[in-house]
């Protein structure tokens, strides 16, 4: 088993939300909790839907039907509710969100005064004939607005659909495009480490491209003396919120739809994902406040923009009554700090960023536990790619001794994580630490069998309330069925390539679809990740698989620091320290220093374009990308033709 490096004392163990549910239950370990709430889905949910304290308008008839396979499930039919009024429960001047920025922006906003806008926003979307079931875009930065419009959305029952303004026209096209949107809400423009940009300009565009657009909503969020009109009914956003109005709440069926979501767009037009309002509350409710004990007390921070599914998970935290924290700009604005300075301002208890993110300030050796006063951190989370061993060593060591690191992992599928963090368990260097709750999940092989401490497929074998309700225009759920369940079929297939370890934790290896099979044997590209930026001099690295003489050989591109160049000493660290904590078959035939790796607008390095690139193949979608022009690094290589 790997190194136990944090675990909860016996009084925080035992006043943790976690606990006391599995205490009620009448069980003593995590496992035994799990097994439980795999089997009795239907027991765990009812179970959840009282402990965490969700609120139907009409009861439910049926917790569970499958008539025709998981694909097919139907939850608590019958039953009706309204997302945004479980957020907005509180009432009160305490902070509901306080927003954080570049160049010292900061504001604030109470539980009343969140409700009062949110029934402001929602006035206006009746007065110009918004109703159940349309869709409203928004093209925003992470700001209070996003929130407050989409809680106005939900409470009405119209659809919500963001992604952030530094997606190009044909990026927001694609997305908003296929889902005919009647409201466009943009702000007038955006910071981005220091720098201001305008997003009027590709609004005005998007509207002529997106016809069924009617009105738009304007955020002034950065005071600006030239901005330009849009061309369509136009309203200040200043002007909808300050017009008093009553909040309602409309009971909606169970899975109502939400949230419109996108994948990441990359290998052809991003496919629209539409989650439930019942399904997204329960499982992020769960998610919160069993397996990271959020509650009133808590300020919750995730780094996140609108375009990443983390942003509507982060916004769940209301639910639990906790106080957001949201920033909008460059993490690595202030020299990289400005992050935990918020975090020691602002008081935050549970912090998250992605893997990447903590990757780049252990290589930019910044030290936040010496730097800033981090006592109220409690949870560190982090997602987005694997992290490494070293990076939890670093934030033990780094960051505080005396802090619950998780490393999660889920994604836009199920809008929340197959395997989660738990505040009753330990903190093993390099694993995830539990499969979420309610989620069936296993690691099967080629085959389709189930296997234990072996790697393989990450599937999930039964149904849960937050899989999407359906694909947007995807009339006999064609595009659903050959996103999920083709492989093994009727089973939910993740993509991800990972082991169940001894301690029933889990390490994921990277992406299934870039695994790489040198001379058939499946390596996971993260696990040489691990290794290669151990080194001071790689910045980062991306590593693909070159189809050559009927086989696969292992190319590895580097990022060096500044003033770097890649010689053969380097080379032969870096084949050195990858075959010494793995094995001879990850060690890569070519080794090639690059300027920059291409990127999605979350931050994941996309190892499939670079693929493609190498092989001389189309990339689909270079909109998705937030760096494209990255990819004419990998082009046309003379090292690879050899």
């Amino acid at each position: 088993m790997s190194k136990i490096l944090w675990q909860p004392n016996d009084n925080s163990l035992k006043s943790s939300a976690m606990y006391r549910f599995m205490s009620m239950h009448g069980f003593d370990n995590y496992n035994d909790l799990h097994h439980w709430s795999i089997t009795e889905r239907e027991k765990f949910w009812t179970s959840i839907i009282d402990f965490c304290g969700v609120r139907f308008s009409k009861p439910y008839k049926y917790a569970l039907t499958e008539n025709d396979g998981m694909a097919s499930a139907k939850w608590f039919s019958g039953g009706t509710l309204n997302f945004a009024e479980h957020l907005l429960k509180n009432n009160g001047d305490q902070a509901a969100i306080i927003f954080r920025g570049e160049k010292d922006l900061r504001s604030e906003l109470s539980f009343d005064e969140l409700r009062n806008q949110v029934a402001s926003v929602a006035s206006y979307l009746k007065k110009i004939g918004l109703k159940k079931n349309d869709r409203v875009a928004a093209f925003l930065p992470n700001c209070p607005e996003a929130i407050i419009a989409m809680l106005a959305c939900s409470s009405l029952g119209i659809i919500w659909s963001s992604c952030s303004p530094d997606f190009g026209l044909e990026g927001v096209v694609d997305r908003f495009g296929q889902i005919s949107p009647k409201l466009l809400i943009t702000a007038n423009a955006y910071l981005y480490n220091g720098k201001q940009y305008d997003s009027l300009s590709l609004a005005s565009e998007v509207v002529k491209r997106i016809p069924s657009i009617q009105n738009t909503l304007l955020v002034s969020f950065i005071e600006d003396e030239n901005e330009i009109n849009i061309n369509v009914d136009e309203t200040s956003w200043d002007d909808v919120i300050s017009y008093e109005a009553d909040l309602e709440f409309i009971a909606l069926p169970f899975d109502h739809p939400l949230y419109i979501l996108y994948s990441s767009g990359t290998t052809g037009v991003p496919k629209c994902i539409v989650h439930g309002a019942g399904g997204t509350l329960i499982q992020h409710m769960k998610e919160h406040i069993l397996h990271y004990d959020i509650s009133s007390n808590d300020r919750l921070f995730y780094f996140t923009t609108c375009g990443w599914m983390m942003w509507n998970w982060m916004v769940s935290g209301l639910a639990a009554g906790a106080t957001l924290v949201i920033y909008d700009g460059s993490p690595f604005y202030d020299e990289g700090r400005i992050l935990w300075r918020i975090a020691e301002e602002e008081k935050i208890s549970i912090f998250g960023v992605s893997a990447k993110y903590i990757s780049a300030q252990e290589k930019a050796k910044i030290k936040p536990g010496l730097e800033f006063n981090l006592d109220s951190l409690r949870t560190l989370l982090s997602t987005g790619s694997p992290l490494a061993p070293q990076s939890f060593d670093y934030v033990y060591q780094s960051v505080s001794n005396d802090l619950q690191l998780s490393s999660i992992s889920g994604g836009t599928d199920i809008i929340s994580c197959f395997v989660s963090g738990n505040p009753i368990l330990p903190v093993r260097r390099g694993e995830l630490q539990c499969l979420g709750l309610g989620m069936a999940v296993e690691i099967y092989n080629d085959s389709g069998s189930p296997m234990i401490e072996k790697s393989g497929e990450l599937v999930c074998s039964r149904a849960a309330p937050c899989m999407p309700i359906y694909f947007w225009d995807d009339g006999n759920n064609e595009k659903y069925h050959a996103a999920y369940y083709e492989k093994y079929p009727g089973i939910w297939c993740q993509g991800d390539y990972a082991v169940i370890t001894a301690s029933n934790g889990m390490i994921i290896h990277g992406r299934s679809d870039t695994v790489l099979n040198p001379g058939g044997v499946r390596i996971g590209t993260a696990d040489i990740y691990r290794q290669v930026e151990k080194l001071e001099e790689v910045e980062e690295s991306i590593v693909v698989g070159q189809n050559w003489n009927y086989d696969v050989r292992v190319v590895l591109f580097v990022v060096l620091k500044d003033g770097l160049s890649l010689d053969d000493e380097l080379k032969l660290s870096i084949c050195n320290i990858i075959r010494k904590n793995t094995t001879s078959r990850h060690v890569p035939e070519k080794i090639i220093q690059i300027k920059e790796i291409p990127r999605t607008r979350s931050g994941k390095i996309v190892e499939l374009s670079v693929r493609n690139v190498i092989h001389g193949e189309e990339v689909k979608n270079t909109e998705a990308l937030a760096n494209p022009e990255s990819l004419e690094n990998f082009r046309d290589l003379i090292e690879l033709q050899s």
